[in-house]
This record gives structure tokens, C-alpha cells and sequence, in this order.
């Protein structure tokens, strides 16, 4: 008996065994000492600056009790009233951060009730705990370290990855309990991609071409196709310009004309003659300040120019001239650094290690600017404000060649210059002009990387310098976030404008320290980076979605779909114009003004200055790419702006993505879209094919793919529908073709133009083709 007894245990105790070691394995089933070590950075750090920064963070101004939780020395150092200290590492009973956290006493606990930040979680607060288990360390905020080129992970499923990224990427989403999608099918995978690259869709010929290519390569051969076209250079300038807030017009209440558009066309050959992006930079911070500096380099630095400039009587010119300069500060922290440095104007920043001191240390490098906060005769700089770059006629024929100039008299942007004598920076008390405080010199962040002054020169080229050091740690990884966001929607950081404490934390760290090392490794080269994304089998990945994977991964954060969302605004008008084959290819030049609503422009202005009322362009001009629209900052363009387009009156990193009814009336009644159905129906009509052949060249082109025998169904009734009704008016079709400014086709039949015109627009409202999937 004693002898099954223990035989029984035995073989008890063996499976125990195994079971145990296979929840192990599995991670449903840890002992403590295979627990999962707690990172300060992705663990901790997020909680303290939510609940306890405010108070006890990098504001010296707000701090409490002289205790500072985001520096180890501070929070493992006696309190102020000498009773323990906030981390005991490895001992929470011990530590007076845990026991306030824990309390529900209102007199001790932390948060305190008056600061209204909310009492932490239960998950929260044993986060905390099992960190200070584990010895409470700290770490580095991880923006603030240089990138390190990682491994590239190992992967079960092989065959799937077209490159590096795709290792990356396939980890995380095994690690999820996902699975990737198969690749999209041909059609689909190029309007994304052409879309992507050009920010048009694939032309019919297109179409043809990369479906009968059966080759390996065929996918590849469109790619590199693609990124050779000038279109590529336009779609890349888009996202700069917000960054850069570029407009056509200075704002504040007189809202005059300016001319900066040369730089628009600077920036777009830079892409498209794959300029490196720390040349890119180098020249945009201090390309006047190069050796024998060029008029090229020189124009590059109208990016900096491109602010709001006041032109009302009675301003403090001090007042507005502290203003420019503050803008650029902000222009180049968020849209280079990724930092809301701009926080720290008035007072230290209240969550990231950057002083009111070191704000004002980097402000000095552009406020011995020549330019002034009020120019007085203002008819003596327009359209462009001191300091300035004049181009004459021959210099943009042969020196500037890339700049689309019309036949007009010398060209004048506004450029940077800097004073042969040194102007005195001050900290200003509360960040107000008047207020001047200590003198400062000009010195980049030190919390994210020493500027040595004994080997780089204070000023905007030793910033620069400073700035494409591939030891800087966020340049690189702020850049190659900015061109994932590009083509996935979002980037790897989700708050592509703020890599400090209070950002969002990257979802694939390993992927994004690899690109921006890849990047620096290889002349940080653009189109180089691009094509990585664009060939990787997570781009190429059918966006189809389950509902298992909409319930374990909403937002995509893993990948395992491919990206879809609609187009930009400026896109929206392009989609439209190109598939109808109204499209003015035009590369640069001055911007246009196309058709808009009457009176909206004019209910908006002081009413003075040529900009007073809207001369709308006739011809040609009507049919340019939307990023040549033109921007007054008092009344962008209405039907961009119900599409989200930027404002421009500040640096913007992320649109917003809004879905309101507004958007449908705009593809149903804007004159563009009514336009682009007519001119494109009439020269389908003319076709000597059947109207089910009209129709289903119609839907390629403007959906890029071929129609379902469902959808042809329902368009040719609809069809047949409308040419009945319109039969019944004999003025109808006359009155429904009546739309826009470009010549009709002779000789076309009416009725049926307006019938095939009527399901045109209605393809042109389809979600599927403002959609990139």
C-alpha cells in the first residue's frame, strides 16, 4: 500500500512539475524570482510625472518640501522634516512615496486632494511597489540617451520579413498573440503606395503596367519608379510646411501678401534631389553662416522667416521682436527636437529636466537677428521683411534654376542675418518682454546633450553642429518618427511633437533606435529611409481587420494591419483633379487662389491692402496641386481647412483627423469636384465604347481598382435612372453641366455626359477613394 502511495505522489509530483514549468514557459505562471523586472522609464516614470511631478518634479518654483521625485539623489535622500525618505529601494513599507500613495488618510496621502491630480490605481500603485521591490532604480529618460543600433530580433515566422523592420515589428505582434496580415492585393498596394510617395493616385496606365508585371520585382521596379518622380518632392514638402508654418500672407490684421514661395521650391527640389537630412537642417538653422555662403543656402534659411509678422500702427516694436524669436525657438524645438520647450519661457518646465535658463540660452541663438518687430514704412519691405535675399532674373534662371519664377520683376524673400555686434540676451521674469532679467550667452539643452563652447561657436552654425551630431540623442529618432507617422498615420512615439517626460512612450523602442541609427549610418538618406518603410511586409500588409484584432489592438499599435486613413486635405483636391485629368502638373512657383464660397474672404480682412478682397485665378492656375493654394493666415482656404488642413499660424506636427458631415458637403457642392465629374464624364462620353465600359473606366480611375459585378450593377441602373430624368428636361443636362471655368467638349451628347456625370461625382464620394487601404 505504502508502496502505490508513493509511487502515486511521485508520479504527482512530476506532472506538477512539468505543468508548472510550462506555465513558466508561457508566462501565465511566474515565481518571484522570474518576475518581470519593473523599468523606471516605461513603467514608473509615466505614473510619477501624472501624479507627482507637479510638485515634486524639475519646477523649482512649484516644488514641495524641497523633494524632487524624478532625481534618485533627492528621493533616496532624508525628507526636508528628517522622517525616512520617499524611496527606501528595496523596502515600500519603508518608503514614504509608497505609504502616500497607499493612504486613505487626506491629511498624508499623495496626491493630495486639493491638487486634484486623482488618487492613483490599484495597478499603479503595485507598479510602484514591485519597482521599489526591486531597488527603485533609475534610469535615464530614454529620449535623453543616444541610440544604440540594436540586434535584430529573432523571429518564428521567417519567411515573412522583406527586411530589418519587418524583424521589429513581427516580434512585438508574436509577442501580442498576433498574427500579420497577408500582403494587400496588387491594386490596393498601389494607390497606397503611389499615394504615399506622391500624393496622387496611380494613373490607369499605372494600373496596367504593375498588373502585368508578374515579375519578383514588379512591386519593387513602382517603388523606385515612384521616388524618381518630381511629385515625390511635393508630397514630402507638405508635412515641412506646417512644421515651418508656411504661408502666403504675414496675419494679425492687415493680413498683407509676402513672398516666400521660392523657399517652398528650395524645399521641394531638397527632396526630391535627396538633399542628407543634417544638410537639410544645417543649411535651414545656418546655411547664411556657411563659409562663402551661396544664395541656396542662404534661401534655406527663410524657413526660420516664415512666422506671423504684425504691420498695425502703435506696436512695441521690443514687444514683437521677442515674439519672432520665440516662435523660431518653438519651430525648432518641437519640429527638430521634438520638445515642448516652449513651456519653460516663463518659469522652469515642469516635467522635463529644461530650466527658464536653458530656454533663454537657446533663444540667444536667434535673437541677434537683424530682423526688428516693427519695420515702420512697411511699402519699403513688402512683400518680404529685413533682413532679406534678393534674386534677379538671371540668378534663378541659372544659380536658382529649381525656382518656377514668372515673368516678373526680381524676387525678394525673407531670410536670417545676424548683427555684426552681439545683442544682450536676458531671462525675462514670467517670459514677459519688459521684464528683463540676468544676461545669458547662447547654449543648446543640456539635458539632452553638453554644447561645448571650447570646440563649437555660440551661434545658430554651432547649433546646427550641435544638432547633427549623431551623439545628439533626438535628432535622428524625431526625424525618422516624423516619416513612419508619414505612412502609418501615427508615429512609433505616438506624440511625434514631444519626445520629453510627458510623450507618449514609443511602442517598438528596439525599431525606432534601429531606423535612426540605420539613418545616421547611411548619410542620413532620405529616400533611403523611405524606401525601407515602403518595401518592409508590414507596410505592403492587407489593412483588412477581424474583430479579434480590433478588440486586442484598436489603434494598430502592433502592426499587424496595414495603415489606413484618409488622405490629407491637400490630397483630397489633388485625387480629384488628377483622376478627371485636370491636373496642372506645374512644379512650384507663386501660389493660387482657386475657386472659394464669395464674401468669406472679405468678412475677414480690415478691409485694406491688396489683399483686401479675393481675385480669384482663371485658367490654368485653377487647376494646381493644393499644396500651391494660397494660404492667407486670416482666412485659409475654407474647403482645405474642413479636411484638416493646417492653419499654418503656428508649427504643427499631427493633424487632427476629424470625420463631419461638413467633409461630405464639400465632395458633393465644391465647384473643384463638380467640375472634375463634368470634364472627365464628357471625355468618357466621347469614347465609341458602351456605357458599361465608360463606367468602368470611370471607377478605376478614380478608385484604382476594378469595379465587382455588384458595383456595375448598381452604377449602370443608376445610370440608366438618371439619363431617363434627364431625357424628361431638355434644359437639365445643360443646367447640371453648367460648372466650372475649363472649355466643354464639342459635340457631346448632353444627356448622357450629365447621366455619366452624376455617377462620376458620385464615385468621387465614395469613402474608399479618399481613403488610402
Amino acid at each position: 500500500m505504502k508502496k502505490h502511495l508513493f509511487f502515486s505522489a511521485g508520479i504527482i509530483l512530476a506532472i506538477g512539475t512539468m505543468v508548472f514549468s510550462c506555465f513558466q514557459k508561457n508566462g501565465t505562471l511566474k515565481s518571484k524570482s522570474s518576475e518581470e523586472a519593473i523599468s523606471y522609464n516605461f513603467n514608473v516614470r509615466p505614473i510619477l510625472s501624472d501624479k507627482c511631478f507637479a510638485c515634486h518634479g524639475p519646477d523649482a518654483k512649484k516644488r514641495e518640501a524641497g523633494l524632487r521625485l524624478d532625481m534618485a539623489e533627492s528621493a533616496y535622500a532624508k525628507l526636508k522634516d528628517g522622517k525616512g525618505v520617499a524611496i527606501f529601494p528595496g523596502k515600500p513599507e519603508q518608503s514614504e512615496l509608497y505609504k502616500r500613495i497607499t493612504s486613505i488618510d487626506p491629511e498624508y496621502q499623495m496626491p493630495t486632494p486639493e491638487s486634484h491630480l486623482g488618487l492613483l490605481s490599484e495597478a499603479e500603485i503595485s507598479t510602484v511597489k514591485k519597482w521599489i521591490e526591486q531597488g527603485g532604480k533609475y534610469e535615464k529618460h530614454w529620449a535623453f540617451s543616444a541610440p544604440v543600433l540594436p540586434k535584430v530580433p529573432e523571429i518564428e515566422k521567417e519567411e515573412w520579413p522583406k527586411n530589418e523592420i519587418d524583424h521589429f515589428v513581427l516580434k512585438k505582434i508574436e509577442n501580442a498573440g498576433l498574427a500579420p496580415n497577408e500582403e494587400a492585393d496588387k491594386s490596393h498596394l498601389l494607390k497606397r503606395v503611389a499615394l504615399d510617395l506622391t500624393g496622387l493616385p496611380p494613373t490607369l496606365e499605372l494600373q496596367n503596367k504593375f498588373e502585368a508585371d508578374k515579375s519578383d520585382k514588379a512591386y519593387e521596379n513602382i517603388v523606385n519608379e515612384l521616388l524618381a518622380q518630381k511629385t515625390y518632392g511635393e508630397k514630402m514638402a507638405i508635412y515641412w510646411l506646417d512644421m515651418a508654418r508656411y504661408a502666403d500672407s504675414y496675419g494679425y490684421q492687415d493680413d498683407e501678401v509676402r513672398t516666400q514661395w521660392p523657399w517652398r521650391d528650395w524645399l521641394i527640389n531638397s527632396f526630391n534631389k535627396n538633399m542628407p537630412y543634417d544638410q537639410f537642417l544645417t543649411w535651414q538653422i545656418a546655411g547664411d553662416m556657411l563659409p562663402n555662403a551661396s544664395k541656396e543656402q542662404i534661401l534655406a534659411t527663410a524657413f526660420f522667416r516664415n512666422h506671423k509678422y504684425t504691420e498695425e500702427g502703435g506696436v512695441i516694436p521690443e514687444e514683437y521682436r521677442i515674439e519672432y524669436n520665440i516662435d523660431k525657438t518653438k519651430t525648432f524645438s518641437t519640429g527638430v527636437l521634438g520638445l515642448t520647450v516652449e513651456c519653460a519661457q516663463c518659469h522652469d518646465h515642469k516635467y522635463d529636466p529644461i530650466s527658464q535658463e536653458d530656454y533663454y540660452r537657446l533663444f540667444a541663438f536667434f535673437n541677434n537677428s537683424k530682423e526688428v518687430g516693427y519695420e515702420g514704412d512697411v511699402s519699403q519691405s513688402k512683400p518680404a521683411k529685413n533682413p532679406i535675399l534678393t534674386i534677379s532674373d538671371d540668378e534663378a534662371k541659372n544659380l536658382l534654376s529649381f525656382i518656377n519664377r514668372p515673368d516678373t520683376s526680381r524676387l525678394i524673400v525673407s531670410v536670417l542675418g545676424d548683427r555684426d555686434t552681439l545683442r544682450a540676451t536676458h531671462i525675462l521674469n514670467r517670459g514677459v518682454y519688459d521684464a528683463p532679467g540676468r544676461i545669458v550667452t547662447a547654449s543648446a539643452l543640456p539635458a539632452v546633450m553638453k554644447f561645448d563652447t571650447t570646440k563649437t561657436p555660440q551661434n545658430r552654425l554651432g547649433l546646427a553642429k550641435w544638432t547633427t551630431s549623431k551623439n545628439n540623442p533626438l535628432t535622428a529618432r524625431v526625424f525618422v518618427n516624423q516619416v513612419w507617422q508619414e505612412f502609418f498615420g501615427r508615429g512609433i512615439v505616438k506624440s511625434t511633437g514631444d519626445f520629453g517626460m510627458q510623450g507618449e512612450l514609443p511602442t517598438n523602442p528596439a525599431l525606432l533606435d534601429w531606423l535612426a541609427v540605420d539613418f545616421m549610418n547611411h548619410n542620413w538618406d532620405i529616400k533611403r529611409l523611405v524606401k525601407q518603410i515602403v518595401t518592409s511586409a508590414t507596410y505592403r500588409q492587407s489593412a483588412k481587420i477581424t474583430d479579434e484584432k480590433l478588440k486586442a489592438d484598436p489603434d494598430n499599435i502592433y502592426l499587424s494591419r496595414g495603415p489606413r486613413y484618409r488622405l490629407p486635405a491637400e490630397f483630397v483636391r489633388d485625387m480629384v483633379l488628377s483622376t478627371s485629368g485636370l491636373l496642372n502638373p506645374k512644379i512650384g512657383g507663386p501660389s493660387v487662389k482657386p475657386y472659394q464660397p464669395k464674401g468669406l474672404w472679405e468678412s475677414a480682412t480690415s478691409g485694406r491692402g491688396s489683399l483686401k478682397s479675393y481675385q480669384q485665378d482663371r485658367g490654368e492656375a485653377l487647376y494646381r496641386r493644393g499644396m500651391y493654394t494660397f494660404i492667407k493666415l486670416t482666412v485659409p482656404p475654407p474647403s482645405m481647412i474642413i479636411f484638416d488642413a493646417s492653419n499654418r499660424d503656428h508649427c504643427e506636427i499631427k493633424r487632427s483627423k476629424t470625420n463631419t458631415p461638413l467633409q461630405a458637403l464639400v465632395m458633393l457642392n465644391d465647384p473643384t469636384v463638380l467640375e472634375a465629374s463634368r470634364v472627365l464624364a464628357e471625355r468618357i462620353t466621347l469614347k465609341s465604347v458602351g456605357t458599361e465600359d465608360k463606367i468602368r473606366e470611370s471607377f478605376q480611375r478614380i478608385v484604382c481598382r476594378k469595379p465587382t459585378d455588384k458595383e456595375m450593377k448598381l452604377l449602370v441602373e443608376y445610370y440608366n435612372d438618371e439619363e431617363r430624368i434627364l431625357a424628361q428636361d431638355k434644359k437639365l443636362a445643360h443646367k447640371v453641366l453648367n460648372v466650372g471655368e475649363h472649355p466643354h467638349e464639342a459635340k457631346v451628347n448632353e444627356n448622357k455626359a450629365a447621366a455619366l456625370m452624376r455617377v462620376i461625382n458620385t464615385l468621387y464620394n465614395m469613402e474608399e477613394t479618399i481613403t488610402k487601404s
